[in-house]
């Protein structure tokens, strides 16, 4: 997906339908000139409601519509008909999808699983006709109920991307190349910081037809917990991932600090991130030789690790091994 096409939040205005009132009528027909009651109810109002949608990866499609109004219920009527119900406005979006009351920051809802469905903004209720408060000591209630009104709200809706394995990394580590290599993902890639400027996903393939996804998440730098370089902005997209793989270029001067900057930014943005299972990478071996790597593996942090060089595909299929076993535990 192009770096324009990727929307990961959204404000949006929502209002759900009035309900309908109900009816005061009187049955009045050529038998029955004075008929009692039978004021039928109000519809109800329509619904603002949001439907996972798996084929989505984007909340581009609601960008630009800022507003979103639900349809009114109509008025009941004789002969105790009800009205009809106002039409639900139904918001498709991404899986991994949350939506916050603007104003308090409560989440309301979270969309994870296809087809999911959870009300936004809820229409109002239709009002009762005339012939519910008949009584034995009220033969001719002339009113009915008005409907409820609507509920008005500005809603934020955020996407975290759903996957397997997240990509943690300072720019230039070899994440997209990595997904590129493992997967179909044709992720940006240039020798230069900030390449990858949107979150982006690839299925990998695994032995005996297996797969899990892949996500590769702009770079971090120290300091991004508190908004510096890209900040929180897609920090909040790993927080969906079941295992974190850390990357770290061969060629860092000091590769055990860049991965305890790369913890404490994660810790710093959310403690819960540290429950999650870990593995370092160590990229771009290919220029290490089997004494440098040994002399490298005895200074790094207690962790699983290994050494991987995406440009001669060196312990690729050991890396997916590892990663399946720490899916999979």
């Amino acid at each position: 997906m192009s770096d324009s096409n990727f929307v990961d939040y959204v404000k949006i205005f929502c209002r759900s339908g009035n309900g309908g009132p109900g009816s005061a009528h009187f049955l009045r027909d050529r038998v029955s000139a004075l008929g009692g009651p039978d004021g039928g109810d109000g519809g109800r109002g329509g619904h603002i409601i949001l439907r996972g949608n798996k084929q989505m990866w984007t909340l581009l499609h609601l960008k630009y519509r800022k507003h979103v109004l639900g349809n009114d219920g109509e008025s009941g009527s004789r002969s105790r008909s009800s009205g009809a119900s106002g039409k639900d406005i139904i918001l498709d979006v991404p899986l991994g999808t949350i939506a916050r009351d603007f104003e308090t920051g409560e989440i309301v809802a979270e969309i994870t699983e296809e087809d999911q469905t959870a009300i936004l903004a809820q229409g109002g209720r239709g009002g009762q006709g005339n012939w519910n408060f008949k009584s034995s000591t009220m033969r001719t209630p002339r009113f009915a109920q008005p409907g409820e009104e609507c509920v008005e709200a500005w809603k934020v809706l955020e996407l975290k991307v759903l996957a397997d394995v997240g990509l943690v990394g300072f720019p230039n580590a070899g994440k997209s190349t990595l997904l590129s290599r493992y997967s179909a993902a044709k992720p940006k890639i240039a020798d230069y910081p900030f390449t990858t400027m949107v979150p982006n996903l690839g299925i990998v393939k695994y032995r005996d037809f297996k797969s899990f996804v892949m996500a590769d998440i702009p770079g971090i730098i120290e300091g991004a917990a508190d908004g510096k370089g890209l900040g929180v902005r897609f920090l909040r997209h790993i927080e969906r991932n079941s295992t974190l793989l850390f990357m770290v270029a061969a060629d860092s001067d000091d590769i055990k600090k860049e991965y305890y900057i790369l913890l404490k930014e994660l810790e710093k943005y959310n403690p819960e991130l540290l429950d999650k299972g870990r593995i370092l990478a160590i990229t771009k071996s290919d220029l290490l030789d089997e004494q440098m790597m040994s002399e490298v593996e005895e200074d790094l942090p207690d962790i699983k690790h290994i050494f991987i060089s995406s440009f001669t595909d060196f312990n690729l299929l050991a890396l997916k091994d590892l990663l399946w076993q720490e899916l999979n535990k």
